[in-house]
């Protein structure tokens, strides 16, 4: 998570509960032109074929209404409406010649992957395919967006905002994920897969400098910058050459779009997936084309989009290196990304990424041949010894958050007088804290130096508030490794593991060609990963790494160990089961009771029209009296679309809908007891659409008392759109 906004409220609740334009034209408009991208030769690459490949996508996108969103941690960032939908990109990979020899990769444009969904998941796709995939050969990896809903992940730590667990956020992710990994087995083919890597500029920057400065002055000098900019791609072709999916990893947050933002959306690396799918899949909806793209995520802990980095938004001077404070306030300390704002930059973000990866992906010649394996392991990571030497060892701990983890970061700042760089702890705040729980003496000794604001591993009330018991995975495809993180590594800790796992699958007999990447926030949420150096200094990313400053030594020794099965084809044990808490789960967030309008006003009726003409590169909108987008997701739809009239038939058809770039859904509750509210369809008309005749079109269900939920839809007046 970027940052704990208003965290006094976690305490509040703590209590309450312990006591009871589309791609296929925005590639124009969005300034990259065709004759930027050299024409893909997909007829070159017809190589005879090493693996079967299955693509697929389908739609989990959350409750747009009423739903704290997850990421930020700040209650009053609830959704209202859709920028983009999110979508779930499966990749099904299996050996040409034992073809249940599979691995399933999945990249969700979600904050991150939690171990209750990936759970029900496999209990869904094994209904139908049996032991075909299972827990050892599915990752399903986070994007880390930030405009998501929360209420989907198990541990109360992260429900506190979103007033506990919500089914519907929990099930749109289950159901989506088994969709598109479905799609995918139901696509397979014969075909091959090439690698490529390039190194990205201008597209990250290091949030947390002062703690990356830790690190060994020798370690820091082996490298030419504090961030990852490498990314990787996996080209998917069939058997003939042709396109059939990408797959990407880059270090950077889903935190383009800011703190204030209310609309869903899959942020810089959901447009860029939508940008690149665009390319390929032409004239075909979003999330609905062949080719997949995904833009997955890796070492991203200490990664900001935000370029331009943190100023004092009271002076414009610097924030403090060390705190990230202006004046001792840490709310005042806040980083931009490059744009003009959230929108500009999440744009500009995904725009570097995926032309990067387009460059990388029509050049990419190195071809991935050899076995497909798997190994999976679950962890017990609060009682792991570790070993650097003959002189220094040491623990890991039950999980716990450090008073910096209340400071937020630069991405999305706390509150009150919490700062980053916090190693002592506020005598008020120990006091206040310790009515909810105080940590025992052994964790404190375990953890230091951070000083614990919350013992997550001692509550257990009324089911556990953090995690104890992790996923640990690996993907082998040839000389091609995954290595599938439950968490956020900081850029020194990815590098710190890419090697160490390197070095093993090596000596263990894979080729010296052996490329290791880490796919992050991976099957399960246990929070961040800092150096042993980097947790000292106990900036958010330290106070976040709940497992203790032995943390990240602790994962490399077991990554290390299951490479040694990864490379040998074997399985490893299976390790301590963690429980399924679904049946435990609370909820407080009040359901929809009912949805009215105004007299003489009905569902989908206008309630403020289109303008009667418009021009290009212009806004258009029109408001509309409307029901509670909780009443159905509409999964696989929309809430809007832009219809263009033909002018020879005269017959209406859907041009953009609310997963477009160039469009945005907007709702608000206009007033609570009468149960009004009101849905806004905003369009930003792209300089490249035809001239003529357009409307807008509102869909939804709106909740009656008697009647029950009843599907509506309307139209805008029809207007013009001029050069």
């Amino acid at each position: 998570m970027a940052g704990m906004t208003m965290w006094w409220t976690l305490l509040v609740v703590c209590v309450t509960v312990l006591a009871v334009p589309s791609p296929r034209e925005t590639q124009k408009w969005s300034k990259i032109s065709e004759d930027e991208i050299v024409k893909l030769n997909t007829e070159s690459n017809a190589d005879a074929p090493n693996y079967k490949i299955g693509v697929g996508i389908a739609d989990i996108t959350g409750p747009a209404a009423e739903v704290n969103m997850m990421g930020y941690a700040n209650p009053s960032q609830v959704t209202g409406g859709i920028h983009l939908r999110q979508f779930s990109r499966a990749f099904i990979i299996a050996d040409i010649n034992k073809p249940d020899n599979r691995a399933v990769f999945v990249s969700i444009d979600a904050g991150m992957q939690d171990q209750l969904v990936t759970l029900e998941v496999i209990k869904l796709l094994q209904a139908k395919y049996k032991d075909l995939y299972s827990i050892k050969n599915i990752a399903i990896s986070g994007t880390h967006s930030h405009s998501g809903v929360a209420g989907f992940l198990e541990h109360l730590l992260f429900q506190v905002t979103s007033l506990g667990f919500i089914p519907e956020a929990f099930h749109a992710q289950v159901n989506g994920i088994a969709q598109s990994i479905e799609n995918a087995h139901n696509n397979m083919v014969d075909g091959n897969i090439y690698y490529n890597s390039g190194n990205l500029t201008k597209s990250n920057i290091n949030r947390s400098p002062s703690a990356y400065l830790n690190n060994p002055k020798e370690e820091r000098e082996k490298y030419t910058a504090n961030v990852d900019q490498l990314m990787t791609v996996l080209k998917l072709v069939d058997k003939n050459g042709g396109d059939l999916g990408m797959i990407n990893w880059f270090a950077v947050h889903g935190t383009s779009m800011n703190n204030t933002n209310h609309l869903i959306s899959g942020d810089n690396k959901g447009y860029a997936s939508q940008l690149m799918e665009g390319y390929f899949n032409k004239d075909v909806r979003p999330g609905k084309g062949k080719f997949v793209a995904a833009f997955a995520s890796s070492n991203l802990g200490d990664v900001s989009p935000n370029t331009q980095g943190a100023k004092c938004i009271d002076t414009g001077k610097s924030c403090d290196f060390n705190s990230s404070t202006c004046g001792g306030k840490n709310e005042k300390c806040i980083a931009f990304g490059p744009g003009v704002d959230m929108f500009d930059s999440t744009r500009i973000i995904a725009e570097y990424q995926y032309k990067k990866a387009m460059d990388l992906y029509k050049s990419a010649t190195k071809m991935l041949t050899g076995p497909v394996s798997t190994v999976h392991q679950y962890l017990d990571m609060t009682d792991q010894t570790v070993v650097y030497n003959s002189t220094f060892w040491g623990k890991t701990c039950k999980a716990a958050m450090g008073f910096s983890f209340a400071a937020g970061t630069t991405d999305g700042p706390g509150a009150f007088n919490f700062k980053q760089g916090d190693t002592e702890g506020d005598a008020f705040w120990k006091f206040i804290v310790s009515f909810i729980k105080k940590p025992s003496a052994q964790m404190v000794e375990c953890q230091k130096p951070k000083p614990i604001l919350l013992p997550v591993g001692e509550m257990l009330e009324p089911y556990p508030w953090g995690p104890s018991i992790v996923d640990t995975q690996m993907i082998r495809i040839g000389q091609f490794a995954v290595v599938a993180v439950p968490g956020e590594f900081t850029t020194m800790s990815g590098r710190r593991t890419r090697d160490a796992v390197q070095k093993s699958l090596m000596e263990h007999g894979m080729s010296n060609d052996t490329v290791v990447v880490l796919a992050g926030l991976t099957n399960t949420y246990a929070d961040y990963i800092a150096t042993y150096e980097e947790y000292q200094v106990q900036r958010y990313e330290g106070a976040s790494t709940v497992f203790g400053p032995h943390t990240l030594q602790g994962y490399i020794n077991q990554f290390v160990k299951l490479s040694e099965f990864l490379a040998k084809g074997t399985e490893a044990p299976t390790g301590p089961i963690p429980k399924n808490l679904l049946s435990k789960m609370v909820s407080l967030l009040p359901p929809v009771v009912f949805d009215e309008v105004p007299p003489f006003q009905k569902f989908g009726g206008v309630a403020h029209d289109a303008e009667k003409s418009y021009k290009r590169n212009t806004t258009a909108s029109a408001v509309f009296h409307a029901g509670n987008p909780r009443n159905n997701l509409r999964t696989g739809d929309t809430f809007m679309s832009i219809e263009f009239k033909d002018p020879k038939t005269g017959n209406f058809s859907e041009m953009f809908s609310d997963s477009d770039w160039c469009t945005r859904f907007y709702w608000k509750r206009t007033e609570e007891i009468l149960g009004y509210s009101k849905a806004t369809t905003w369009w930003h008309i792209p300089p490249t659409v035809p001239t003529g005749t357009y409307r807008f079109r509102v869909y939804g269900n709106a909740k009656h008392i008697i009647e029950g939920v009843k599907a509506y839809d309307g139209v805008s007046r029809e207007f013009t759109v001029t050069a």
